[in-house]
Protein backbone atom coordinates (compact mmCIF):
# COMPACT_ATOMS: atom_id res chain seq x y z
CA UNK A 1 0.00 0.00 0.00
CA UNK A 2 1.03 3.87 -1.00
CA UNK A 3 0.53 6.73 -0.06
CA UNK A 4 1.26 10.88 -0.91
CA UNK A 5 0.16 12.86 2.49
CA UNK A 6 0.07 16.20 2.49
CA UNK A 7 -0.55 18.64 5.06
CA UNK A 8 -3.17 21.14 4.37
CA UNK A 9 -5.29 23.88 5.13
CA UNK A 10 -8.27 22.75 3.12
CA UNK A 11 -8.64 20.51 0.54
CA UNK A 12 -11.82 19.29 -1.14
CA UNK A 13 -12.98 16.49 -3.62
CA UNK A 14 -15.01 17.02 -6.48
CA UNK A 15 -16.49 14.59 -8.58
CA UNK A 16 -18.79 15.69 -12.18
CA UNK A 17 -18.84 19.41 -10.54
CA UNK A 18 -20.53 17.92 -7.02
CA UNK A 19 -18.23 18.06 -4.37
CA UNK A 20 -18.47 14.87 -2.45
CA UNK A 21 -15.70 15.58 0.08
CA UNK A 22 -14.18 18.53 1.92
CA UNK A 23 -12.11 18.66 5.36
CA UNK A 24 -10.14 21.75 7.24
CA UNK A 25 -6.93 21.18 8.42
CA UNK A 26 -5.30 18.61 8.04
CA UNK A 27 -3.87 15.75 5.65
CA UNK A 28 -4.38 14.75 2.08
CA UNK A 29 -4.43 11.07 1.54
CA UNK A 30 -3.76 9.96 -2.15
CA UNK A 31 -4.11 5.72 -1.35
CA UNK A 32 -2.80 3.24 -3.82
CA UNK A 33 -3.76 -0.72 -3.14
CA UNK A 34 -1.01 -3.24 -4.17
CA UNK A 35 -1.70 -6.81 -5.26
CA UNK A 36 -0.13 -8.05 -2.09
CA UNK A 37 -1.62 -6.11 0.48
CA UNK A 38 -3.65 -7.51 3.76
CA UNK A 39 -4.88 -6.46 6.57
CA UNK A 40 -1.89 -5.66 8.20
CA UNK A 41 -0.81 -2.96 5.33
CA UNK A 42 -4.56 -1.18 6.62
CA UNK A 43 -3.53 -1.50 9.91
CA UNK A 44 0.14 -0.04 9.35
CA UNK A 45 -1.06 2.68 7.22
CA UNK A 46 -3.96 3.98 9.12
CA UNK A 47 -1.44 3.87 12.41
CA UNK A 48 1.00 5.87 10.40
CA UNK A 49 -1.54 8.20 8.79
CA UNK A 50 -3.27 8.99 12.19
CA UNK A 51 0.41 9.54 13.96
CA UNK A 52 2.62 11.23 11.95
CA UNK A 53 4.06 14.10 13.53
CA UNK A 54 3.90 16.29 11.12
CA UNK A 55 2.08 19.39 12.68
CA UNK A 56 3.83 22.47 13.98
CA UNK A 57 3.66 22.80 18.11
CA UNK A 58 4.09 26.22 19.97
CA UNK A 59 7.70 26.06 18.97
CA UNK A 60 7.00 25.82 15.77
CA UNK A 61 8.84 22.08 14.92
CA UNK A 62 7.08 19.35 13.39
CA UNK A 63 6.00 17.68 16.50
CA UNK A 64 2.35 16.84 16.80
CA UNK A 65 -0.05 14.48 15.20
CA UNK A 66 -3.27 14.88 13.11
CA UNK A 67 -4.88 13.22 16.16
CA UNK A 68 -3.34 15.81 18.46
CA UNK A 69 -4.43 18.52 16.21
CA UNK A 70 -7.75 17.51 15.98
CA UNK A 71 -7.37 17.55 11.98
CA UNK A 72 -9.12 15.60 9.16
CA UNK A 73 -8.15 13.55 6.48
CA UNK A 74 -9.02 13.62 2.66
CA UNK A 75 -8.48 9.95 1.59
CA UNK A 76 -9.16 9.60 -2.07
CA UNK A 77 -8.29 6.38 -3.83
CA UNK A 78 -5.69 6.67 -6.24
CA UNK A 79 -3.89 3.20 -8.46
CA UNK A 80 -1.74 4.90 -10.10
CA UNK A 81 0.72 5.22 -6.95
CA UNK A 82 1.39 1.70 -7.90
CA UNK A 83 2.15 2.54 -11.43
CA UNK A 84 5.76 1.66 -12.91
CA UNK A 85 7.76 3.34 -14.93
CA UNK A 86 10.62 2.05 -15.11
CA UNK A 87 10.60 0.76 -18.97
CA UNK A 88 9.44 2.87 -21.86
CA UNK A 89 7.30 5.87 -21.66
CA UNK A 90 3.87 3.87 -20.41
CA UNK A 91 3.08 3.10 -16.76
CA UNK A 92 2.46 0.04 -16.12
CA UNK A 93 0.02 -1.30 -13.07
CA UNK A 94 0.87 -4.92 -12.79
CA UNK A 95 0.99 -4.39 -9.00
CA UNK A 96 -2.25 -2.52 -9.11
CA UNK A 97 -4.98 -4.84 -6.91
CA UNK A 98 -8.31 -5.59 -8.98
CA UNK A 99 -11.05 -2.59 -7.98
CA UNK A 100 -12.75 -4.81 -5.75
CA UNK A 101 -9.84 -5.94 -3.29
CA UNK A 102 -8.39 -2.24 -3.48
CA UNK A 103 -11.94 -0.84 -2.57
CA UNK A 104 -12.29 -3.24 0.40
CA UNK A 105 -8.35 -2.25 1.57
CA UNK A 106 -9.53 1.16 0.96
CA UNK A 107 -12.59 1.76 3.04
CA UNK A 108 -11.14 -0.87 5.36
CA UNK A 109 -8.28 2.06 6.00
CA UNK A 110 -11.06 4.58 5.61
CA UNK A 111 -12.87 2.65 8.86
CA UNK A 112 -9.74 2.14 10.85
CA UNK A 113 -9.21 5.82 10.98
CA UNK A 114 -12.51 7.07 11.66
CA UNK A 115 -12.29 4.52 14.51
CA UNK A 116 -9.24 6.58 16.14
CA UNK A 117 -11.72 9.30 16.08
CA UNK A 118 -10.58 10.71 13.03
CA UNK A 119 -12.66 12.83 11.22
CA UNK A 120 -12.32 11.32 7.45
CA UNK A 121 -13.56 12.52 4.15
CA UNK A 122 -13.28 10.55 1.36
CA UNK A 123 -13.44 10.64 -2.72
CA UNK A 124 -15.61 8.09 -4.82
CA UNK A 125 -13.60 4.93 -5.46
CA UNK A 126 -13.31 4.66 -9.41
CA UNK A 127 -14.43 7.68 -10.62
CA UNK A 128 -12.94 10.38 -12.38
CA UNK A 129 -12.64 13.32 -9.20
CA UNK A 130 -10.81 16.61 -9.24
CA UNK A 131 -9.26 17.36 -5.69
CA UNK A 132 -7.99 20.85 -4.85
CA UNK A 133 -6.08 21.54 -1.89
CA UNK A 134 -3.93 24.07 -0.36
CA UNK A 135 -0.53 22.56 0.69
CA UNK A 136 0.36 23.79 3.91
CA UNK A 137 3.82 24.33 4.64
CA UNK A 138 4.25 22.67 2.20
CA UNK A 139 4.50 19.04 3.71
CA UNK A 140 4.68 16.40 1.86
CA UNK A 141 5.54 12.70 3.19
CA UNK A 142 5.19 9.28 1.34
CA UNK A 143 4.38 6.17 2.76
CA UNK A 144 4.75 2.77 1.51
CA UNK A 145 3.61 -0.49 3.79
CA UNK A 146 5.99 -2.19 2.26
CA UNK A 147 8.97 -0.11 2.98
CA UNK A 148 10.44 -0.51 -0.32
CA UNK A 149 11.23 3.32 -0.10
Amino acid sequence: MRAVIQRVTRAKVTVDETQVGSIGRGLVVLLGVGHADTQADVEYMATKIAGLRIFPDAEDKMNLSLAQVGGAALVVSQFTLLGDCRQGRRPGFSQAAPCEQANALYEAVVGRLRGMDIEVATGVFQADMQVELSNDGPVTMLLDSKKEF
